[in-house]
């Protein structure tokens, strides 16, 4: 059983940057068949935007999606884990903040997301959440 949050994170990251449309942000997420995109400025991480912040924070305000940028949408208070957190660790962290994912960040720099979805899978392979998330991983 995997120890660490480096064992189950997803490496494939994708980024925007914070002036980058609503629009855009939804087409990347269909694109790459992905629930959250990192925002970076540069080489920092500013965001983390999920296709239901975009729903609930830019498209249910009304306005133009194509003038409506990511930053007005993305969750700016991150909580971040490292590769060698221990995963109980990434688990409290994600329990107390009722968050679904969170970055992974290695000297400061993003080289990942631990997800719910990766829990499950290495924690509880059998259930719905961990069969489902299996699933999708291997379309």
């Amino acid at each position: 059983m995997a120890q660490h949050v480096r064992d189950i994170m997803t490496s494939h990251l994708v980024t925007v940057e914070p002036q980058t449309s609503v629009t855009t942000v939804a087409q990347k997420m269909r694109d790459e068949d992905i629930g959250v995109v990192l925002v970076t400025e540069g080489e920092e991480l500013r965001g983390l935007v999920s296709d239901r912040d975009l729903v609930v924070r830019a498209l249910a305000e009304g306005g133009d999606p194509e003038q409506r940028t990511v930053a007005s949408a993305c969750s700016g208070d991150l909580f971040t884990v490292t590769p060698d957190e221990d995963l109980d660790q990434a688990v409290r962290l994600m329990r107390e903040h009722s968050v679904r994912r969170v970055p992974v960040v290695d000297h400061g720099h993003a080289v990942g997301i631990v997800s719910l979805g990766d829990l499950a899978i290495e924690r509880d392979p059998g259930s719905a959440l961990g069969d489902i998330s299996a699933a999708k991983s291997n379309q």
